[in-house]
């Protein structure tokens, strides 16, 4: 059978090349495709992580329904003991943090100066909003707020835009008129979704030093995080249950108050990029599929040429079942070479595209475990169809009209 496989790609090199590359260019359609997909996914996961690992965000309101003697429109703005209230009632709250905000103040060195998003919080807001320190420096600690510290830690083009290539850690910088020092700079990260300013641009400073410098009485919101994804709703519900208490509206007002649920958008995200790679997948299938209908065109002429020697091999004793055999091998040996010199180039083309500077936008094209196992399961079926129907049609020829031919 591989004797007579090869008699016959020597004698039709053209065609069979053609056909070859019909199925390589098919392949290389599928995994580039669906590379991009996971490329694009794990990019965008990674950008959702830089806002914060599971928490949930939440902003005051306005009531919408009369509620125990107050009419509606009242707006519900949240207060620094709401975070304490909280801590305490939600028992499904692992981290919680209030934040000020304000962009009031310049911040200034010298005389390069800006006007960053100057934001209020506790020591857990960096390990829920994943704000991690550069080496040689530190966040905000717990010493910082209780003595009221005039420490800042800078976001890193912010840092960048005031000190250039010099080290800032250790350095003073001035928020109006106030110094402050600089404790730290956030290590770069990647960001798709952010309230009032990217981290990279903010200044953070402990949260009762700015309340004692610019004497907010209410928080822009507060960032908390449950204890698993599992109670998120569960917390969430509690929450509205002791504001509603706290601030006396409706607990089934739902624009009373308002909430960022950060895991919730990541898995509707998680679901479109499922969508999306079946598209992918399906669009790549599509031109796979002509490559599997150039084998099996091809398999029909082979079958028709050699229609003669298909009945002596009947009359001297081969059964349906190896002229079948036969006819099969031969398509599935030619979707394999193919499907071969497709994969090659996929992975040259795939380490090509890796390394042009779009890295940012849709991330690094990936063959991962399930892209190959969905490229060799369409590459499978495409075998099996593009071989049977020819080789069913040689073992059905009937041996005295094929001795005929």
């Amino acid at each position: 059978m591989w004797r007579e496989f090869f008699a016959d790609l020597r004698a039709q090199k053209l065609r069979t090349s053609l056909t070859v590359l019909g199925i390589a260019w098919g392949t290389v359609a599928v995994v580039v495709l669906l590379a991009f997909g996971v490329g694009l996914e794990r990019q965008t996961r990674k950008r959702f992580h830089g806002l914060g690992d599971r928490i949930v965000i939440l902003w005051g309101g306005r009531t919408t329904r009369p509620f125990a003697g107050f009419g509606d429109g009242r707006p519900i703005r949240l207060r620094p003991d709401d975070v304490q209230l909280l801590a305490h009632e939600v028992a499904e709250i692992e981290y919680i943090s209030p934040e000020f905000i304000t962009q009031s103040a310049r911040v200034r060195r010298g005389v390069k100066a800006a006007s960053p998003a100057v934001t209020g919080i506790l020591p857990v807001y960096g390990y829920m909003r994943n704000i991690i320190p550069e080496a040689g420096g530190r966040f905000i600690n717990d010493r910082d707020v209780a003595e009221r510290r005039r420490v800042a830690v800078l976001g890193d083009e912010l840092a960048k835009l005031l000190f250039g290539d010099e080290a800032p850690v250790g350095r003073q910088i001035f928020l109006g008129d106030t110094p402050f020092t600089v404790v730290g700079v956030m290590r770069p990260k990647l960001q798709n979704s952010s309230y009032q300013q990217r981290d990279k641009d903010r200044i953070f400073v402990p949260a009762t030093t700015h309340y004692a410098l610019f004497g907010n009485r209410f928080l822009n919101n507060i960032v908390y995080r449950a204890r698993s994804s599992e109670v998120t709703k569960l917390a969430e519900r509690r929450v509205y249950e002791t504001m509603a208490r706290a601030y006396k509206f409706d607990p089934q007002d739902k624009d009373a108050l308002a909430f960022w649920d950060t895991s919730e958008w990541e898995t509707r995200f998680g679901k479109m990029f499922v969508a999306f790679n079946i598209f992918f997948a399906i669009v790549g299938s599509f031109t796979l599929l002509v490559g599997g209908i150039g084998v099996a065109n091809i398999m029909y002429i082979v079958v028709r040429e050699r229609t003669r020697e298909i009945g002596v091999r009947r009359a001297v004793g081969a059964t349906r079942a190896d002229i079948l055999r036969q006819f099969f091998a031969e398509a599935l040996m030619i979707v394999t070479m193919g499907a071969t010199l497709g994969l090659l180039l996929s992975l040259g083309l795939v380490a090509a595209l890796g390394g042009l500077p779009i890295k940012e936008f849709v991330g690094v094209p990936t063959i991962s475990p399930k892209v190959l196992a969905a490229t060799l399961a369409l590459l499978a079926a495409v075998a099996f169809a593009a071989g049977l129907m020819p080789a069913r049609r040689a073992a059905a020829l009937d041996p005295v009209e094929a001795l005929r031919t």
